[in-house]
């Protein structure tokens, strides 16, 4: 059965503490220290014992090689089992720093499940599962006696929506994608489309959201031959951006639209790619209402 998982503080259980002798019970100004119930050895009694036997696992490896090795392998089992009958075992799971997206996600790479003894996990190898999910840039595993494992993350940011060979995918600020990431639910990202768009997408999209009168109007950034990008604005008309100097290309174009406002007239293309002349075609006139009319003889109705 899973462990449950919890995104914030951690509840403490109100174990039932055993009735005291009278003469035994503090004065009532004093703290009460509760006692967790369970049916075998105290904590602090399993705790002792256990590491009397990982001493003896040691010296029974140091003294017969790779037998020994398995022997002491056999001795841990052991050693989780009296810690768990000792109650570390695990209850909860706390992650930190996730979205509610990647929380699942999380969890179900760390394979871990409730009343596992909690101090026989292997942290590293949990640590490396959980950052092979792509949310995740850096993972940190932390148990929290008795009961608990805390996974602290650290996410990558998500930047885009590529959009390639008819399928999307969201990636992040270093073009990888995120596998996990289902790309309808990040309709708010900008779209990046074409071969090459996501490795090159953190070079051109940080450049681009310095201009907000730019990308409020921007539809997609197409990658062109894999060399160049095309501004596809949301009207259909389409910026054509070089190669190299794509900044200065683009304080060329708010230069224009401070002397034309231009992006609020409209126009149908604006070549960028010379740095020494700016082209802009404007939009064509819509045609004539009785032109749309005629008959293909051209007589009128």
């Amino acid at each position: 059965m899973p462990a449950a998982v919890r995104g914030g503080s951690r509840a403490k259980a109100r174990p039932s503490p055993k009735t005291a002798p009278k003469a035994a019970r503090p004065a009532p100004s004093a703290r009460r220290v509760p006692v967790a119930e369970h049916r075998g050895l105290s904590p602090r009694l399993a705790l002792t014992g256990a590491v009397a036997v990982l001493a003896l696992a040691l010296g029974v490896t140091l003294a017969t090689g790779h037998r020994g090795q398995r022997l002491a392998s056999a001795i841990g089992a052991g050693v989780d089992g009296r810690f768990g009958a000792a109650g570390f075992r695990l209850k909860s799971i706390e992650v930190q720093g996730a979205s509610p997206m990647a929380t699942a996600d999380i969890v179900k790479a760390a394979g871990v499940y409730k009343n596992e003894p909690l101090l026989g996990l292997n942290l590293a190898t949990l640590r490396n599962n959980i950052e092979q999910v792509g949310w995740v840039k850096e993972a940190r595993i932390v148990r929290l006696l008795p009961d608990t494992l805390v996974i602290a993350v650290v996410e990558h940011r998500q930047l885009a929506v590529w959009q390639h060979a008819g399928h999307q995918s969201v990636i992040d600020d270093h073009g990888q994608v995120i596998k996990e990431a289902d790309a309808a639910r990040f309709a708010s990202l900008p779209l990046v489309v074409g071969e090459g768009a996501a490795e090159h997408a953190p070079e051109i999209l940080p450049v681009i959201a310095q201009r907000p009168r730019l990308i409020g109007q921007m539809d997609a950034l197409v990658r062109v031959d894999d060399r160049r990008w095309d501004i596809r604005m949301k009207d259909g008309s389409l910026i054509q951006l070089p190669a190299d100097g794509v900044d200065g290309a683009l304080m060329q174009l708010e230069r224009l639209d401070q002397r034309s406002r231009i992006l609020e007239l409209g126009f149908d293309r604006i070549d960028l790619r010379n740095p020494d002349v700016v082209s802009v075609r404007p939009r064509p006139a819509p045609a004539l209402q009785s032109q749309s009319f005629s008959s293909p003889t051209g007589a009128g109705f």
